[in-house]
């Protein structure tokens, strides 16, 4: 590497438990409350995506709460052993053109707070780690769609 390059979209400096969010102590109960509910999971599921329908015939269902899980993620785990598990979820959609692949990620990419949308191109194994890219002045190194996530 030629030399060292950092571009900044936004910088917020934050410390302590409760730094990142400004929760209203109205919106503290609203969660309380929400969380006593016996429903929740399901209108959770329900609010993924809601612009796509399910029907009996499809999984729409499940790739919702697959979803759901996605955004709020696991925990870390730490086993006797002292192997470490990340708590990171993952999912693969795989389907014939048409059944909402792209629609579910796009929502997902516009509800989680860090998160950046590649298709085509640019999820090639390669293409989500890191870019070469040529300019005026030769070829430049620049991070994939992972990297910058």
């Amino acid at each position: 590497v030629k030399y060292s390059y950092i571009k900044v979209y936004g910088l917020d400096v934050a410390q302590g438990g409760k730094a990142a969010l400004d929760i209203s102590p109205e919106e503290e109960e609203r969660f309380a409350q929400m969380a006593k509910d016996p429903e929740i999971r399901d209108k959770i599921y329900q609010s993924m995506a809601p612009s796509i329908c399910a029907s009996a015939k499809d999984v729409i269902d499940d790739v919702k709460k697959a979803l759901a899980c996605l955004l709020f993620g696991g925990c870390r785990k730490r086993l006797p052993d002292g192997t470490r598990m990340r708590g990171d979820i993952n999912i693969l959609l795989l389907g014939d053109p048409g059944t909402a692949k792209s629609q579910f990620l796009k929502f997902a990419e516009k509800a989680a707070p860090i998160a950046v949308y590649t298709s085509g191109k640019g999820s090639s194994a390669a293409g989500l780690t890191a870019a070469i890219v040529r300019d005026r002045d030769g070829f430049t190194l620049e991070g994939g769609a992972m990297v910058l996530a």
